[in-house]
């Protein structure tokens, strides 16, 4: 029922106030008189037009944060900061030498110029003349950092000398140099078009402006161009690491919507998708294969995380013990799987926690207790991960240190209820019934060793979707998707594994047929040592 409009001014407002300041008391006088106070500057910049949704957001609502310490005193409670700080960090940090600035080694791209010395070489006699040493060469040379601004696609123009016989005619151009190749788009600004594009977020006409004003221009249908001819020479890693990702230990998947403008909704991939399904959604999985080896990948279309996710465990070998699911207990992120193929499904515990973050401001003390219990479950999984501990050691660590927790936890959940200190229906007892609900999923890490607690790295992963929607909106159509989703793909699993993505892109178009030939040796983790392998058999050739 829409409110019935009562004109009344701030003056107003402030003698009725000023009529009930006795029987309120002065702490409720002084809230209430602060509430009328942000009514009438919120009215002001309404009327004005000079509110944003930014601005009300930062004026009426507290900083977004999810750490234990930060949500219990915006809630009113204070605590002990060292309480809540990760195991090791309770000593203030001194901070590095030369803090804020990178070494010269942090500048793997940049290109080395060896500079001899100018007049003495190693074996010379000491200038000084006295001492009579020689010179010797130091380990370590004198470094120089110099940074120059650039073009992100640069170019080079070669103005070929030509002569023409004053008697026959005939026209004599100069040799292109040696090096400069025929094609006029080389493999590192396909790869410089892919980052920015999908790795970045940039739009085409962001970065087609941006050329444009740099002198350098790159119109946005040929970047679509050089970008597509790419993805199909690039097509067969991609392939590769689905085959891979399917053979993980632990599997993390979930979605996010998406838009498609042009989507054929009576495409033959989608021929098993209900009629009525009309979202688009871009779903994020990451396996975890062997020891720490990681990969992203991204699927957009009407498909939800669970079937992408069974269509990607299709390709998984025979024989191999049930992998680890994490997802959070949305019923889309479950796949269906035949029979003779398990899994063993694990719920994110971040998720079940922020419904308790939420809720905060409302029940303070009873969230302050489940979020220091989970905290401290927390801390064991960091020290777990801090020692190296193998799967079966973070296995029994938990189970002796996390376990009596989380059983105190449930005891003390399921007595909210019991005992009816919690109203079911209120925002308290749905964050209880969600964590007693899904107990046994958001607890595997006491019982699979490998189990995660929580969808996190998914998470992560999607922002990089989410950051193209942000900045281009939509994809046109299902190829320009499918384009991204390679892409996002190649380039995220090579930021999961710590490779170079500019490389890594730029290498795979250099040797597009090895890369058919054996995809497995071209992957992000190892298409270096494959480089050096090959490169040693051309020397010893």
């Amino acid at each position: 029922m829409k409110p019935e409009r009562l004109d009344v001014t701030s003056e107003e407002l402030e003698a009725i106030l000023e009529g009930v300041r006795a029987p309120l008391g002065e702490v409720s006088y002084q809230k209430l008189q602060a509430a009328i106070h942000t009514l009438s500057y919120v009215t002001e910049l309404l009327e004005t037009r000079e509110a944003t949704l930014e601005k009300l957001r930062r004026l009426l609502c507290h900083s977004s944060t999810e750490k234990t310490g930060k949500v219990l005193k915006q809630a009113g409670i204070e605590i002990d900061d060292q309480k809540h700080k990760p195991p090791g960090e309770h000593t203030p940090k001194s901070k590095a030498p030369g803090h804020g600035r990178n070494s010269a080694a942090a500048y793997r791209g940049a290109r080395k110029v060896e500079v001899p010395h100018g007049s003495l070489k190693a074996g010379d006699l000491c200038p000084d003349g006295r001492c009579g040493g020689k010179v010797y060469p130091q380990r370590e040379p004198g470094v120089l950092v110099r940074i120059k601004g650039q073009a992100p696609i640069a170019a080079t123009v070669y103005e070929l000398e030509k002569l023409r016989c004053n008697l026959c005619g005939d026209v004599f151009t100069a040799t292109a140099p040696e090096g400069v190749g025929e094609k006029k788009y080389d493999e590192t600004a396909a790869s410089m078009i892919a980052m920015l594009r999908y790795g970045s977020g940039f739009p085409w006409n962001r970065l087609e402006g941006l050329q444009e004003n740099l002198g350098i221009p790159l119109p946005a249908a040929t970047q679509c161009e050089i970008v597509q001819e790419t993805a199909a020479q690039i097509q067969p890693a991609m392939d590769e690491l689905i085959r891979q990702a399917a053979q993980g230990e632990v599997m993390h998947n979930d979605d996010t919507s998406m838009r498609v403008l042009s989507l054929d909704r009576d495409a033959a991939s989608d021929a098993d998708i209900a009629a009525e399904r009309t979202g688009v959604f871009t779903s994020g999985i990451v396996s975890i294969v062997g020891e720490g080896c990681r990969i992203g990948l991204y699927f957009t279309g009407r498909k939800h995380a669970g079937e992408n996710l069974a269509d990607v465990l299709k390709q998984r070998a025979a024989g191999l013990a049930a992998p680890i699911q994490m997802c959070d207990a949305l019923s889309r992120n479950l796949p269906k799987l035949p029979e003779k193929l398990e899994i063993i499904v694990g719920h994110c515990l971040a998720h079940a926690r922020r419904h308790f973050v939420e809720v905060t401001p409302n029940f303070p003390q009873e969230c302050r207790f489940v979020l220091e219990n989970l905290g401290e479950v927390y801390g064991n999984d960091e020290v777990a991960r801090a020692q190296r501990m193998s799967p079966e050691q973070r296995l029994h660590f938990h189970q002796e240190h996390s376990g009596p927790v989380m059983e105190k936890l449930h005891t003390w959940l399921g007595a909210q209820f019991d005992e009816r200190k919690v109203e079911p229906n209120s925002g308290l007892g749905t964050a209880i019934s969600y964590l007693l609900k899904y107990w046994d999923r958001l607890t595997l890490f006491l019982r699979q060793a490998g189990a995660p607690l929580d969808n996190n790295v998914c998470e992560r992963a999607l922002k990089k979707s989410i950051l193209h929607r942000k900045n281009s909106l939509f994809y046109k159509n299902r190829n320009g998707a499918q384009m991204g989703d390679l892409f996002m793909s190649l380039i995220h699993t090579c930021e999961l594994n710590g490779a170079d993505p500019f490389d890594y892109l730029t290498e795979l178009q250099r040797h597009t047929e090895e890369l058919k030939q054996t995809p497995s040796d071209w992957m992000p983790w190892n298409y270096r040592e494959t480089l050096a392998r090959t490169g040693a058999l051309l020397d010893v050739a």
